[in-house]
């Protein structure tokens, strides 16, 4: 990791997420990352996740407590502290947007979880503000997609680049997953009942379109999709199925569910990403804690005429939250990597958007993406 000054963070949530994973990536950051405070809506919550701090990161003092129940330890007071350089915000996907705003408005560095928005309108506008308001200010707005920072997922990018597999024809993205009442994450109450569209498909299924951003030589165009509700307790809806069609002619099928009967047709669904070639494929897949890539490359005679194939394995550590919180770091300081910008993840936002309304229909993916 390039060596920066280390950079007072305030982290806005305190949610499963902000707990499980932020705090996780915080410690292997070091030195880079000194969080201070944290701001939940609750007093209970936000003590709590004090506490877990205190405990992953080991800290000598205990972060400094900000809530909506006491006019004192606000949002507005916490953002008001000049000693407070950025924030990573960790909230619930409606409630994003104004608070992104306010603190840039304070002047903060932000880093704030993905989506961009919950819907394209909004990310659009955020984006315009940001890029006329504060962008011009030298402030840092990134979006925290760790699907977009994965080594293993960029270790499958060079492998197209190298021409391994030759000219990409067509591709495939499978995700299916099951959600039962006793989910911890169905248990969020912004997710129980969400209030903005897709539900776990937005949520979730932004990261898969990220990665395919990430993997593939061309970028998507047209999308021609339909949107089901398979459970009852996922609405408004919980299923996709897309045809694909990018820029440089190649094309595939995306499938996101969160709506399997069964955990079976999960964990026996074989989710993955697979991509084809002229002269060869792969694969990519998450399992273990790891980006597991496997290469088939034709062989061939003196004559072209094809022999057989080779294999060839690569497999990354799963580390994009780490990623995306040293990128945003290194950002802050003038090394800006390009990943995780506000207008590549509007991307992943309109193809949600346009799947769940195309109907059918063919949806121009990069008009709806514009801002």
């Amino acid at each position: 990791m390039r060596s920066v000054p280390a950079k007072n963070v305030a982290i806005l949530g305190s949610g499963i997420f902000a707990t499980e994973a932020h705090l996780p990536a915080i410690a292997a950051l070091g030195d880079a990352i000194q969080l201070k405070a944290v701001y939940s809506r609750s007093n209970k919550s936000a003590s709590a996740f004090a506490r877990d701090a205190q405990d992953i990161l080991k800290l000598k003092n205990p972060l400094d407590v900000y809530h909506d129940e006491d006019p004192a330890a606000s949002l507005d007071t916490l953002l008001a502290r000049t000693d407070i350089d950025a924030v990573i915000v960790v909230l619930p996907i409606t409630v994003q947007p104004a608070v992104v705003l306010k603190a840039l408005a304070a002047g903060k560095h932000v880093l704030s979880e993905k989506p961009v928005a919950p819907d394209v309108k909004q990310g659009r506008a955020l984006i315009k503000e940001y890029e006329t308001k504060y962008k011009t200010k030298g402030l840092i707005w990134r979006i925290a997609e760790n699907w977009e920072t994965e080594p293993g997922h960029h270790a499958a990018w060079r492998v197209i680049q190298e021409g391994k597999i030759g000219k990409v024809t067509f591709y495939n993205a499978r995700v299916v997953n099951y959600i039962d009442e006793n989910s911890k994450w169905y248990k969020t109450p912004w997710r129980t009942v969400p209030d903005y569209q897709g539900g776990f498909l937005l949520d979730g299924g932004v990261h898969t379109i990220a990665a395919l951003r990430v993997i593939l030589p061309s970028p998507m165009k047209t999308v021609s999709a339909f949107a089901s509700l398979a459970k009852d307790i996922l609405p408004p809806h919980d299923t996709i199925n897309a045809i694909v069609r990018s820029a440089d002619g190649s094309h595939g099928l995306v499938e996101l569910t969160w709506g399997a009967p069964t955990p079976s047709r999960s964990s026996e669904a074989g989710n993955n990403i697979t991509v084809t070639g002229t002269e060869g494929w792969l694969s990519v897949t998450r399992a273990n804690g790891a980006v597991r890539v496997v290469v088939k490359t034709i062989t061939r005679d003196k004559d072209g005429k094809a022999t057989g194939e080779t294999e060839e394995v690569i497999e990354e550590k799963e580390v994009g939250i780490r990623k995306e919180i040293e990128g945003f770091a290194q950002a802050i300081d003038g090394a800006d990597d390009g990943l995780d910008d506000p207008r590549g993840t509007l991307v992943d936002v309109a193809f949600i958007e346009a799947a769940l309304n195309s109907d059918g229909a063919p949806v121009d993916l990069v008009e709806l993406a514009k801002v």
